[in-house]
């Protein structure tokens, strides 16, 4: 729950920080959360 709570926080942010980006920004922005989420999921996991 913990992972998905900070994904959604990013999201919010990328959204209000930046409402005018083009949809390539919109994917990479989209891909690199996907990767932030991985990536806390594993560290999370291994503590």
């Amino acid at each position: 729950m913990k992972i998905y709570i900070i994904w959604l926080i990013g999201v919010i942010l990328w959204n209000f920080g930046f409402p005018n980006a083009i949809p390539v920004a919109e994917v990479i922005a989209a891909i690199l959360l996907s990767f932030l989420s991985i990536g806390l999921k594993k560290y999370l996991n291994s503590i």
